[in-house]
């Protein structure tokens, strides 16, 4: 059996949304270089990024039609999408849908924020990582 690789195998790919200046937000890409490394020997190289920091974690869950009006994030947090579809709006206009696996870092902690609507059929569970700035 022929092993293929996945292009970027060495890449982790996020989305941001993130304050302006002007009291608005915005989406950014992120991308996070991993490098092939014996981490758990004995098991085989694994991908690993440098470390972040991180203390706790949560889980959100949002009803079916559940729709959260303009607001800024509570705090700097990643979230990972691993049930249902949500979508989620900056002030510049920028829709970005996200679906089981999807990742965003919140950082518009001030100005009018986002808004985040559950556009699935059932309940949109987030695992949250609240995350200090750095």
């Amino acid at each position: 059996m022929a092993h293929t690789s996945p292009p970027q195998l060495n890449k982790v790919t996020y989305h941001r949304i993130s304050s302006d200046t002007q009291g608005g937000s915005r989406f950014d890409t992120v991308t996070v270089e991993q490098n092939l490394v014996r981490a758990a020997p004995p098991a085989a190289p694994f991908y690993v990024s440098t470390d972040g920091v991180a203390s706790k974690f949560r889980f959100y869950t949002f009803e079916p039609g559940w729709i959260g009006d303009w607001h800024p994030t509570p705090t700097r947090q990643f979230l990972a999408l691993m049930t249902g579809a949500v979508e989620m709006e900056t002030t510049d206009g920028t829709v970005r849908r996200f679906l089981p696996g999807g990742l965003v870092l919140l950082e518009d902690t001030s100005g009018r924020g986002h808004l985040t609507r559950n556009v699935g059929d059932g309940y949109a569970t987030y695992f949250v990582i609240p995350v200090p700035v750095v």
